[in-house]
């Protein structure tokens, strides 16, 4: 069963990072439009990380770090640990129009973003099969 979780919060991190990247690509064009020009990988990894303007990105990374220590703790993930961090990025990848925070924000970047809409498409269709994968297992 541990390798069973490990290969789901594997694929799982892999499609939350290909999402956040998409995500922070989405807000680094508008932070070039909206405020001003991003000339280096430094200046925005320094605007990403302390510039509120990202702020509400922090969320998913933060969810990705916790997928990244779960994958290199002593303990093998079980599937417990497994379905909980499926289950925390489905929910934080619902969208919410009048939502505060990271979906507030992601709703406003799927209407503006179509890289966005179809990184959410990926990520949606990749977390379905591996909660139907999970539940395949479980029986």
């Amino acid at each position: 069963m541990a390798d069973a979780a490990r290969s789901l919060l594997t694929e799982l991190r892999h499609v939350l990072l290909a999402h956040h990247k998409a995500l922070l690509d989405s807000e680094r064009a508008r932070y070039d439009h909206d405020v001003e020009r991003i000339k280096s990988s430094g200046q925005l990894l320094n605007l990403a990380l302390h510039d509120p303007f990202f702020a509400w990105l922090h969320e998913l990374s933060e969810l990705i770090v916790m997928i990244d220590e779960t994958l290199d703790a002593d303990e093998p993930a079980n599937a417990a640990e497994a379905a909980r961090l499926l289950a925390q990025a489905r929910a934080l990848l619902t969208p919410a129009e009048s939502g505060n925070g990271f979906r507030g924000q992601y709703f406003e970047a799927l209407q503006r973003d179509p890289d966005v809409v179809i990184a959410h498409g990926v990520a949606v269709k990749v977390m379905a099969g591996l909660e139907a994968d999970g539940r395949d297992r479980a029986q």
